[in-house]
């Protein structure tokens, strides 16, 4: 049983990684009903919340529905940190986890997110403050090291655990790397390997099929795998991963009616939790990726991501579901 804290996750937990501009609730919603064990809130600035600007608090909003859920934090400054993860600690979540592995230049440009790679004993006093300051458990989401020249994530791993964190997430790339070339997970497994290490790893990068969730634990050892871009208008890899890694074999993948259906949840999601038009907006970005692979559909996507109403959407799905769209001239067209 992996626990994080008094958190139970059962054995070998999928955790639904934190996206920003994706792992909103109405996306998290999907993911847990299609078997995510554990999720994450988008990061949250520590200057915005503690501003209590608009975006940062409208972040904090979790459901019980969710849990076990973290809220995810980042910035650059100790002081900031530690008071925005008590305003998150009282937001209610199951846990706290604090972003060191963001690459992207608005963030490790300011001193935040992969940038605290660079400087350790910074990274180890915000992360005393923030353990000291909350009542949950604090986690920790890092990459390898900043580039090819500093992975020091063996060290990270070993100095953070021993001030207090409850389990730490690796993404197999460094800060330079980006997104791009493969995930390269030999430090996560000797990380997990280190005799001094007793909290649990978690391996993230490139795990997009069940085959190679169970290649990340067989050979590395991790004691879970996070899961991001893969599940991208696509949840229901977390059942399917979960189904291999019990039963060795693949069930059969979503139809057309299924990606309709949760596609509609997930909209439903939106429109109430965004309010509206905003929702609908949200929305166009996910319609690519739930109807991805579909023969002959890039005129049901174009009527979907132009849509201006609820009314129209769900007008557009039902008739997608059922087999036809309806054309501008109202004689019908087959998906």
């Amino acid at each position: 049983m992996i626990k994080i804290g008094s958190i139970e996750l059962g054995e070998f937990p999928l955790l639904l990684a934190p996206m920003e501009d994706v792992s909103d609730p109405p996306f998290r919603a999907v993911c847990k009903q299609n078997g995510a064990d554990m999720m994450y809130t988008e990061f949250i600035s520590s200057e915005g919340l503690i501003r209590d600007a608009f975006k940062s608090k409208q972040k904090l909003d979790i459901f019980e529905y969710e849990r076990p859920i973290g809220i995810q934090l980042f910035g650059s400054d100790i002081d900031s940190m530690r008071e925005a993860a008590i305003i998150a600690d009282n937001a209610g979540p199951d846990l706290i986890d604090i972003n060191y592995g963001c690459p992207v230049k608005q963030v490790a440009c300011k001193g935040a997110g992969a940038a605290l790679l660079q400087d350790i004993p910074k990274m180890v006093q915000m992360t005393s403050e923030i353990v000291k300051a909350v009542n949950k458990p604090v986690t920790v989401k890092t990459r390898l090291g900043w580039d090819d020249r500093t992975k020091n994530v063996g060290e990270v791993a070993e100095r953070l655990q021993d001030i207090g964190i409850s389990a730490l997430t690796i993404h197999g790339r460094t800060r330079s790397q980006m997104y791009k070339g493969p995930a390269d997970w030999t430090l996560i497994g000797e990380i997990k390997k280190n005799p001094r290490i007793t909290i649990p790893i978690f391996g993230n990068g490139d795990v997009d099929s069940p085959e190679k969730a169970l290649e990340m634990r067989n050979r590395y050892g991790v004691d879970g795998v996070m899961i991001g871009r893969a599940a991208i208008g696509y949840p229901w890899i977390f059942r399917e991963v979960r189904h291999y890694l019990d039963h060795g074999t693949r069930i059969a993948g979503p139809t057309l009616a299924d990606r309709v259906d949760v596609c509609r949840q997930h909209l439903e999601k939106s429109l109430t939790w965004k309010r509206g038009k905003l929702g609908i907006l949200e929305m166009r970005k996910h319609y690519g990726n739930y109807f991805r692979g579909v023969p002959n559909f890039k005129d049901n996507r174009i009527r979907l991501v132009t849509a201006d109403t609820a009314e129209e959407l769900y007008d557009l799905l039902d008739a997608i579901k059922s087999g036809y769209t309806p054309s501008t001239d109202n004689l019908g067209m087959a998906v």
